[in-house]
């Protein structure tokens, strides 16, 4: 044999002697427990085998399960998204019942989060998958040390969509395709309607009907955006004035 090749067969043997000895030295409380040492110092390459070897070795332990959920937080911890994702949503499928379910819920959204733009012309496909994803977790998570951040994510995807759908109103009221506008601004209204961007729907949908010729529902919608916003109401009766003398 080779003095390369001897070498090679060392390593081999030592990595499987140490892997061994771990596991009859430590308990599997322990092994789990270096294997999150390693993910917090970031040595996601060893969190990984070590993981893996606990769930190879012991399959009915408990600490099993715990090393499948500590896998999926290993690649969110690389930022890789996808593969986190795709994690987290096994550990569901395979234990509904787990007490740290609503962590897992959590975590999911949180990828598709992660992964959005912050931009709302741009697609928001991830933005509405989160929103999706994290819909009823009051309801079903009531006691979650999550609850408040995952209220909170999911205020501020429901504002960047509902923006996203202002900017779409606002592309065709450049193009004065008013029926898309009305399409547009009534979809924000009845799915946002507590948006920050509700007035400026309002707004859009008055101007739509004047410029359509229906006086009346421009009228009544000038009237709920003037409940809101007295000021803006009086500047926005002014420019629909305007359109009808038009």
């Amino acid at each position: 044999m080779s003095g390369m090749l001897r070498g090679i067969v060392v390593v081999i043997l030592l990595g499987f002697s140490t892997a061994q000895a771990e596991r009859e030295v430590l308990t599997v409380e322990e092994q789990y427990e270096l294997g999150q040492k390693y993910l917090k110092r970031g040595y996601y390459t060893k969190a990984i085998e070590q993981f893996n070897r606990i769930r190879n070795y012991y399959r009915d332990d408990p600490y099993s399960v715990k090393s499948e959920l500590a896998i999926a937080d290993v690649f969110f911890k690389k930022h890789e998204w996808d593969q986190a994702r795709l994690a987290y949503e096994d550990f569901m499928r395979m234990h509904p019942r787990n007490p740290e379910l609503d962590y897992v819920v959590y975590r999911i959204g949180l990828t598709l989060y992660k992964k959005a733009p912050t931009v709302a012309g741009r697609d928001q496909t991830w933005t509405r998958q989160a929103v999706n994803t994290w819909s009823g977790f009051e309801g079903r998570f009531p006691e979650s040390e999550h609850q408040v951040e995952v209220q909170e994510m999911l205020r501020e995807c429901r504002e960047r969509l509902a923006k996203k759908e202002l900017v779409i109103a606002e592309f065709y009221e450049n193009r004065a395709a008013w029926n898309s506008v009305l399409g547009r601004v009534d979809g924000l209204l009845r799915v946002y309607p507590t948006s920050e961007y509700v007035p400026d729907a309002l707004e859009l949908k008055a101007i739509a009907h004047a410029s359509e010729g229906q006086p009346d529902q421009a009228s009544e919608v000038l009237a709920q955006l003037t409940a809101l916003d007295e000021e803006r109401g009086s500047r926005l009766e002014r420019r629909l004035a305007r359109i009808t003398v038009d």
